[in-house]
């Protein structure tokens, strides 16, 4: 594979200085350079969308022409957020005889069901076209997920161009000791007191769940903080920040949101608030990746997180053992208003499932409260926000007695919490070997080099993504709050 001679980085908005100086020094001495075009932002940030096209088009053509021979590695672009990019992007670089690596994290059908009609007003008119975008049948692209589940499916349908490329992630040395308490003193700033504090490394997002890490964090530490280290990722979570934020202010909840959005002078780094917290929490509905439970194990902290069935086995694959995860957390029906919970995710369901193209509606499986023929305990994933937040304003200690005999792992939390402390994770010597950078770019190499098996066909595509709308609209797939 030839040496890379230069770097440019095209996005539609500027990142932050400290993260291009920290990217620039380690490329060094490979010239870098950041292009910031504004239609490469997501399309519901963009005006004048009947000239967009014609703007991208121009756009990627000033910038593929900056370097020749070119290898594009493109970042997710399967979230859908601005396929007139995606479809622009491999139109050019197929013209242009340059290889197209397309990176895939989430998927724009995965509980984002919005982004179909913003997709469809945009130009987008069918699934099948849908599925070109994010899957081309060209010679030249290869496609790459971060999971190994999601990898299984791309290559039963696309052959060799598919592959798993998990992501980049290598230790780093731990801040110094006058850093980790200079973190603490900051953190003791933001929530007020000397309190515990229980982090959340995180932009606010409904998939995050935060609600049900606060409930640990209330059942397990009372007297902690739970401390969130970002503030809300678009106009869509705007709402549920909202309310949240609301319904803790009014209870007096102990929980600080947004923490590293004051851009103030000496702001700690998330590796430092990781290293300066008591613990690290993650309870995600869904995670393409788990990069939070590598960042805690770098950290050296002790992880409470939700065992998500696509990422669990990569993570011990990686060598990873987290001795507080969990499935589900269960809850006593009475601590919230069944009936009211029920009709409500009943008319979000009709809702929801009304969306969807016609040809999908029928493999849909209704979420799991609505298989219940009477009230019974229900995972606190599989409520709304409204019900959520009923079961957190009942009393802790209330709350705690009714469930606790659902989920007896948390007795055991909660005493080592008290007493001797929660277990940390070891950074796994086996992980080094599957995300460090000789990995990465040995894996990345060998997807370039392969030779497609196959002539690539365009049911190929529509066949792909088919195959991972089933695994997505099961009824473990879907939770109210996402709807």
């Amino acid at each position: 594979m030839p040496s890379i001679e230069r770097v440019i980085v095209a996005t539609g908005e500027a990142r932050d200085a400290a993260w291009n100086g920290t990217f620039r020094r380690r490329l060094a001495p490979t010239p870098l350079e950041i292009v910031i075009e504004p239609t490469f932002s997501y399309l519901s940030e963009q005006s004048r969308l009947r000239t967009l096209p014609m703007r991208i088009h121009r756009a990627v053509e000033d910038l593929l022409a900056r370097a020749e021979p070119t290898l594009i590695w493109a970042h997710n672009l399967s979230v859908g957020r601005n396929f007139l990019l995606a479809r622009e992007l491999t139109r050019a670089s197929d013209a242009r005889g340059h290889m197209l690596v397309l990176h895939h994290h989430d998927w724009w059908f995965d509980n984002r069901w919005k982004r179909w009609s913003e997709m469809r007003r945009s130009g987008i008119r069918t699934l099948r076209e849908a599925a070109q975008i994010v899957f081309p049948a060209r010679a030249l692209v290869r496609v790459a997920a971060i999971n190994r589940a999601d990898a299984s499916i791309l290559q039963r349908h696309l052959g060799n161009r598919a592959a798993w490329l998990p992501n980049l992630v290598e230790r780093t040395r731990l801040p110094s000791k006058a850093r980790i308490r200079a973190a603490r003193t900051w953190l003791r700033s933001a929530v007020g007191d000397d309190s515990p504090v229980w982090l959340l490394p995180c932009r606010i997002l409904r998939r995050k769940n935060i609600a049900e890490a606060l409930l640990l964090t209330r059942w397990l530490r009372p007297e902690a903080a739970l401390v969130i280290t970002g503030g809300v990722s678009s106009e869509d979570e705007r709402d549920y920040a909202r309310v949240l934020a609301s319904a803790a202010r009014k209870h007096r909840w102990r929980l600080h949101a947004g923490v590293l959005t004051r851009n103030e002078a000496r702001q700690p780094s998330v590796r430092e608030l990781l290293a300066a917290s008591e613990c690290v929490l993650m309870a995600s509905l869904e995670e393409g990746f788990g990069f939070a439970y590598l960042e805690a194990a770098d950290a050296e902290r002790p992880l409470i997180a939700r065992r998500l069935p696509n990422i669990a086995p990569d993570l011990a694959k990686f060598g990873c053992r987290f001795p507080q995860t969990y499935d589900e957390v269960f809850i006593a029906p009475n601590l919230f208003t069944w009936d009211a919970e029920y009709a409500r995710q009943a008319q979000r369901f009709r809702e929801w499932r009304a969306r969807l193209p016609c040809k999908y509606r029928g493999w849909v499986e209704p979420p799991i409260l609505l298989a219940c023929e009477t009230p019974r305990p229900v995972s606190f994933s599989r409520l709304t926000l409204h019900a959520q937040l009923e079961v957190l304003a009942q009393p802790v200690a209330e709350s705690w007695i009714a469930c606790t005999p659902l989920n007896p792992f948390l007795r055991v939390w909660k005493d080592r919490a008290a007493n001797d402390g929660l277990r940390a994770t070891p950074w796994p010597a086996m992980a080094d070997t599957w995300l460090g950078r000789q990995a990465y770019a040995q894996n990345l190499a060998a997807l370039i080099r392969r030779k497609p098996q196959r002539h690539s066909k365009t049911d190929d595509a529509l066949a792909a993504q088919e195959q991972l709308l089933r695994t997505k609209l099961r009824m473990a797939g879907l939770f109210p709050l996402l709807l």
